[in-house]
């Protein structure tokens, strides 16, 4: 049985709070794209050594599907995020955005990122 693109969000978050870097990495097609601040990054060890970096600072992440276009085997999802996180103050920080990745349907019926943008413009 097939799951649904959203289901992507919704093991992303799960990965993402419990700070698991190999569950969010086994999100990802060893090729996908990460856009982040400085510029794209492709592969999983790249990707990687992102995720690395964003949870020493053991953040939690909020994330909200609001939209998924289909055509065949890849989807278009469409999210709202919220990121929390202590600053090196101890005061609490939190950021928010919109995120647009693309994914795809592998033969074993689950999800994965090709291209993640969590910076997708609103």
């Amino acid at each position: 049985m097939n799951e649904s693109p959203e289901e992507l969000h919704i093991k992303f978050q799960q990965a993402f709070n419990s700070h698991d870097l190999d569950s969010i990495l086994a999100l990802y097609e060893p090729g996908a794209v990460l856009t982040t601040g400085g510029g794209p990054v492709q592969g999983t060890a790249a990707i990687r050594e992102v995720y690395r970096g964003i949870l020493a600072m053991h953040p939690t992440l909020e994330l909200r599907t609001v939209g998924v276009t289909r055509a065949g085997d890849l989807a278009m999802l469409h999210g709202k995020w919220i990121l929390y996180e202590s600053g090196s103050d101890g005061s609490q920080i939190h950021r928010e955005g919109q995120n647009t990745e693309t994914a795809r349907l592998q033969p074993d019926g689950h999800w994965l990122f090709v291209i993640d943008n969590p910076y997708a413009l609103g």
